[in-house]
C-alpha cells in the first residue's frame, strides 16, 4: 500500500496531500508541493493518489511517500488496509486540494487533527479548517488554488515560508535532458539538434481538442512560417495514449506525405518513462491534457488549446511554467465556446512559430 522514499526525525512534521484524481490535476498540484517543502522546518510530506498517478508521484522531488488511494468503488477489505495505513503514518496534518466525502470521513476516521480542505460541497463538515476559494469562478489557474491552500496549511502548523517558488516545478538533473535527448533521437533517425515539437493529438476522453485535421493543417503552417524565418526545418514528434495510436499513426503519415519531419515517439516503459521522455521537448501542442501539464513542470514551452466555457478555460487550466513558455489559444465565448474547430488557427501558428523561432536562435547564440 506504501512506498516510501525518505524517512523523518520525530519533530517533523507529518504531512498527508491528497489528489486523486486525473493526471493533469495531480501535475498542478506540484507547486504546491513545492511550497509545502520550502516552509522550514521542512514537512515529510506523503503523498496519497491513484495507482495510475503513482508512478509519477514517485518522481516528484516534493514527495517523500506514496499511498496508493483504491478508489471509492474498491472492495471493504482494501478501504479499511487504507485506513489502517493512515492511522500508522501517524500524521500531523492531512491537505485535501480535491474534496470528496470519502476522503474527509477517511481522514476523521485516521485520527488526523488537523485536515484541511477547500470550503466546497458537504464533504467540508468532516474537516476542521476550511478555506474559501469559491473555484467555480474560475477567476485564478487551478495550480494558484492549490498554493494558495498549501500556503494556508504552512501557516497553519506554524512553519517558516519559505522563498516563493517557480518554475521548472519538475527540475531535471544537469545533463539528464541531453542524455534522453540523445538516445531517443538514436531511436528514432533524428538529430538532436533544431526544434523537436510532441504533438499530442489525443484527449484522454478528459477535454475537447483540436481534430486530427486541424492538427495537421496548424503543423504545416508552423514549419512553414518557421523556415520563412530562417529556422531549420523542425522535428514534429506525434504521442498518444492509450487508445490513440490510430489517430497518431495517422497523422505522422499525413504529416510526412506533406513534407514535414515526423516520427512517433517511441513506445514508453510506462507512464513515468514517458512523462521523462516530454523533458526532450522543445515544445508541446496539446489540448488541455495530463501530458500537456506534465510539459509545463517540466518547464517546457507549452501550446495549449481550450474550450471558452467557464470551468475550462485557459486561464483556470494554466500550464504552470514560466509565462513566456505558455502559449493559449481558444474559441471565441458564446455559442462557440466549445466548438474548437472555431479557434483561428493561423493567428495559432503565427504566434507558435514566432515563440519557437525566437527559443532556437537563444539556445544557438
Amino acid at each position: 500500500m506504501t512506498s516510501t522514499t525518505a524517512t523523518a526525525d520525530a519533530s517533523t512534521p507529518r504531512l498527508l496531500v491528497v489528489r486523486n484524481d486525473k493526471l493533469g490535476d495531480f501535475m498542478l498540484a506540484w507547486p504546491a508541493l513545492a511550497t509545502l517543502k520550502a516552509a522550514r522546518p521542512a514537512p515529510h510530506i506523503t503523498a496519497l493518489v491513484p495507482s495510475y498517478t503513482a508512478p509519477v508521484a514517485r518522481l516528484c522531488p516534493w514527495i517523500d511517500e506514496v499511498i496508493l488511494d483504491p478508489g471509492d468503488e474498491a472492495p471493504k477489505a482494501q478501504q479499511r488496509q487504507l485506513l489502517a495505513s493512515l492511522r500508522q503514518g501517524h500524521f500531523t496534518a492531512l491537505l485535501t486540494l480535491f474534496s470528496t466525502t470519502r476522503i474527509g470521513w477517511l481522514g476523521l476516521r485516521a485520527g488526523i487533527p488537523l485536515r484541511m480542505a477547500p470550503a466546497t460541497k458537504w464533504a467540508q463538515l468532516f474537516y476542521n479548517r476550511r478555506i474559501t476559494q469559491r473555484r467555480s469562478r474560475s477567476d485564478r489557474p487551478e495550480y494558484v488554488y492549490n498554493q494558495q491552500l498549501a500556503e494556508a496549511m504552512v501557516e497553519a502548523l506554524a512553519l517558516s515560508p519559505g522563498e516563493a517558488v517557480s518554475p521548472p516545478f519538475w527540475p531535471q538533473p544537469e545533463g539528464d535532458r541531453e542524455q534522453r535527448r540523445l538516445a531517443l533521437a538514436s531511436q528514432l533517425g533524428l538529430a538532436s539538434t533544431g526544434s523537436w515539437i510532441y504533438l499530442h493529438p489525443g484527449s484522454g476522453g478528459s477535454a475537447v481538442n483540436l481534430s486530427p485535421d486541424a492538427y495537421a493543417q496548424l503543423a504545416q503552417d508552423v514549419d512553414r512560417r518557421m523556415r520563412q524565418q530562417g529556422a531549420t526545418q523542425p522535428h514534429w514528434i506525434v504521442t498518444a495514449g492509450p487508445g490513440e495510436d490510430a489517430v497518431a499513426n495517422t497523422l505522422v503519415a499525413r504529416l510526412e506525405s506533406a513534407g514535414l519531419s515526423a516520427r512517433r515517439l517511441p513506445p514508453a516503459a510506462g507512464l513515468a518513462d514517458f512523462a521523462c521522455n516530454i523533458a526532450a521537448a522543445d515544445a508541446f501542442v496539446a489540448g488541455s491534457t495530463g501530458p500537456l501539464h506534465i510539459a509545463g513542470c517540466l518547464d517546457v514551452i507549452t501550446v495549449g488549446f481550450y474550450p471558452s466555457h467557464r470551468s475550462a478555460t485557459p486561464l483556470r487550466w494554466q500550464t504552470c511554467n514560466a509565462p513566456e513558455h505558455r502559449l493559449a489559444f481558444h474559441p471565441p465565448p458564446g455559442d462557440q465556446a466549445r466548438d474548437m474547430s472555431a479557434v483561428d488557427l493561423d493567428e495559432a501558428a503565427a504566434a507558435i512559430a514566432a515563440t519557437l523561432v525566437d527559443a532556437d536562435r537563444r539556445a544557438t547564440s
